[in-house]
């Protein structure tokens, strides 16, 4: 039996809280609960994660809820495993990622930055979140006025991971971009256990390898592929250990270029680039305008007689891939929405 229910940051925060008799008297009885440790163990759950998620799933997530779940999740993160109380609330978000997920799984989220670009990013039964700052800057007097019992961060807000902390305690699930698949599922899973929500994680993550398995059908021997982001008239392209590299690897679509250098903003290329590639299939992501920036679009800045000469161009097998896949790479609707579109974009050279 676990003695040690609640990381020091959060006892303060928790027990300020109503039900403390209720808490004091469950403490003698509560188990620990533990999450898997590695996206390896996914795949064949362990007995006592089995029996966390079993546990978790009798509970729910309200916003702003003052219950107190003395039960704990030990959630695998950037910095190793964080035992954190279920249900924490106040919850405050940084990551576009992370709350695609939450909000597919109906999870309410207390606090999140200001002016995102996404629309799905909010459960469709929480109230209206309070601002904390930006995906790039957080708010510290707003978060020390709402005293959240957790803070979750990805990649954008990793950097301010030590200042977080020193507020509440934080979780830098951060989506490894050379393993996305894996590394998108194990946090879904871990996301569903600590929210009570294990089978409906389940479930989101069946969706996703449906389409998988639908869209990999359709790939086969189609020809190479090539991913590219447009940045105004700026063009780079990403290999298969990039965040972009699911395509090869997952969809198993082959790369017209095994050279690609790994970088984090992808490999610079110009338009002779492309026409020498010859790439079958182009995948395409447009960054002006995912972030809202007003110049001409990817579509226009591809339409040229370079381009022109690629058999992607020719046959019509240009593939524009969600404003999600840039902001909020691995998250459940941009695995649906970018999945959904290059799996009738295949299905329609039947």
């Amino acid at each position: 039996m676990s003695t040690t229910l609640f990381s020091s940051h959060s006892a303060t925060a928790v027990f300020k809280r109503p039900l403390l008799t209720a808490v004091i008297t469950a403490l003698a009885a509560t188990v620990s609960l533990a999450g898997c440790s590695s996206p390896e163990s996914h795949d064949s759950e362990p007995a006592d994660a089995k029996t966390a998620n079993q546990t978790a799933d009798n509970a729910s997530n309200v916003a702003n809820n003052d219950a107190v779940s003395v039960a704990t999740v030990a959630v695998d993160t950037v910095k190793g495993n964080v035992d954190l109380a279920m249900n924490p609330s106040p919850l405050v978000v940084y990551d576009m990622t992370l709350l695609q997920d939450l909000a597919a799984l109906d999870i309410a989220v207390d606090g999140m930055p200001s002016g995102l670009k996404l629309d799905n990013l909010q459960a469709k039964t929480q109230p209206e979140p309070k601002a904390v700052g930006t995906v790039f800057e957080p708010d510290l007097e707003a978060l020390n006025a709402m005293q959240p019992q957790a803070i979750l961060v990805g990649s954008r807000m990793a950097e301010k991971y030590d200042a977080l902390s020193s507020i509440a305690p934080t979780l830098d699930m951060s989506i490894d971009t050379a393993n996305i698949y894996t590394s998108s599922k194990h946090r879904l899973h871990d996301l569903g256990a600590l929210f009570g929500k294990s089978a409906q994680a389940a479930k989101l993550q069946g969706n996703i390898d449906t389409l998988i398995d639908d869209t990999k059908n359709l790939t086969k021997n189609k020809g190479k592929g090539l991913v590219i982001m447009v940045n105004g008239n700026k063009l780079s392209a990403y290999g298969d250990k990039s965040r972009y590299g699911f395509i090869h690897t997952v969809l198993d679509i082959p790369m017209a270029d095994g050279q690609i250098e790994d970088a984090r903003h992808g490999q610079p290329v110009s338009f002779e680039y492309l026409q020498k590639t010859n790439p079958d299939w182009l995948f395409v992501i447009d960054r002006s305008a995912a972030i809202g920036e007003d110049t001409a679009g990817a579509k226009a800045v591809l339409d040229n007689p370079l381009v022109a000469q690629t058999n992607a161009w020719k046959k019509s097998q240009v593939v524009y891939l969600s404003p999600d896949s840039y902001l909020a790479f691995g998250g459940y609707y941009q695995w649906i929405q970018d999945l959904t579109t290059i799996k009738n974009a295949f299905a329609s050279t039947q």
